[in-house]
């Protein structure tokens, strides 16, 4: 098997990190196949947090899978993840085939409408592994995914297609911020996973 090498996928990013779009990685058969079953089996769920002391919770619906059931923390709310089902092992291996990195958890987002969308962040959580690979795998709707750089506040457009994958590396959350803005223009849903790296052992 031939890994991944960072010279065949552009870096989408000018500088300050390395962000690799490697395209369309499943093809329509796979996309309608993951994408019905993921909406239909995954146990979705409001996402919370706490904002200035205020709990929020979202219209976007998430999810937690990991190789075990661990507890993960953020924005204020301690989230216990669910163990991978078969169709997300699947999904993994193709994601780490693709990309040459290994993960162990998986957070999946549901956005009903392009009116459903996520503010600028960087995952940055202690619980991640530091300048981990994220790779992210679209489902559903195409989205516009934007990045801001956190100093000179450059930004950086791409839309992410359907079955498509994006591989956020190094230095990429410590000078970017990202977002998926909202838009009035899709009206079907979009699910999302982010494959990452979570260090258990900060837990014991």
């Amino acid at each position: 098997m031939d890994l991944f090498s960072s010279e065949k996928i552009k870096n989408i990013l000018p500088f300050d990190g390395v962000t690799n779009y490697h395209g369309i990685v499943l093809d329509k058969s796979q996309c309608d196949f993951y994408y019905q079953k993921l909406f239909e089996t995954i146990e979705w769920k409001n996402d919370e947090a706490i904002i200035f002391g205020k709990k929020i919770i979202t219209k976007r619906k998430v999810a937690w899978y990991g190789e075990s059931e661990f507890s993960y923390k953020y924005s204020g709310v301690t989230k216990n993840a669910n163990l991978f089902t078969k169709e997300l092992l699947k999904l993994k291996e193709i994601v780490e085939k693709e990309s040459g990195e290994t993960y162990n958890s998986c957070l999946l987002n549901l956005y009903h409408s392009g009116e459903e969308g996520m503010a600028y962040h960087s995952d940055g959580e202690k619980m991640l592994k530091k300048n981990g690979a994220i790779a992210s795998l679209s489902l559903g709707a195409e989205r516009k995914f934007s990045f801001k750089h956190k100093e000179n506040k450059q930004r950086i457009d791409i839309i992410l297609e359907r079955g498509s994958l994006l591989v956020m590396r190094e230095f990429t959350q410590t000078n970017w911020l990202h977002r998926l803005p909202p838009t009035k223009k899709v009206f079907t849903p979009r699910i999302n996973l982010t494959f990452r790296t979570i260090e258990l052992q900060q837990q014991f």
